[in-house]
């Protein structure tokens, strides 16, 4: 049986049906194309508060990797790191900062991004920001290692 994946993107003017989704979709079809069972992107507003609940509801559900999109810009609700502070155990660090590095190799202002990888419970959590640039470029770091680290949280040797 596939491990189970979930994406969550985070915006206001999707949440609230005056934008389609157009970064989630993205990183969905990545997962499900990676062998991961993976249902259709969560739409969450901006905003800590909300990130916190769909992460906390995805990782209790079982989700083993999930990935977010939007919110990790300098923007006044741009909070998608902060709710996902309040949900990882563990940061890994050097997800966050290869995904500056190849995002800023194609864009200068990926070295805004102030996304966030770690790891709650059984569950590896990721933040990309929402353009679907960064969603293409940013799939093959995640899944590059989703696999070992699953691995990792089941006990597996290094």
């Amino acid at each position: 049986m596939p491990h189970t994946a979930a994406v969550v993107t985070v915006s206001d003017r999707s949440a609230a049906g005056e934008r389609p989704d157009s970064s989630g979709p993205i990183a969905v079809a990545a997962l499900r194309a990676a062998g991961f069972a993976c249902e259709d992107a969560l739409v969450v507003p901006d905003g800590a508060d909300s990130v916190e609940r769909a992460l906390q509801a995805l990782a209790a559900g079982g989700a083993r990797v999930i990935v977010t999109t939007g919110g990790t810009g300098v923007g006044p609700r741009d909070q998608t790191p902060e709710g996902t502070l309040r949900v990882i155990d563990r940061e890994l660090p050097g997800i966050g900062e290869e995904l500056r590095r190849r995002g800023v190799s194609e864009k200068p202002a990926a070295m805004l991004s102030r996304g966030v990888a770690g790891i709650a419970a059984r569950s590896l959590i990721v933040n990309l920001p929402g353009s679907t640039a960064a969603v293409r470029s940013g799939m093959p770091v995640i899944l590059a290692v989703a696999g070992h680290v699953i691995d990792q949280l089941d006990g597996g040797d290094h």
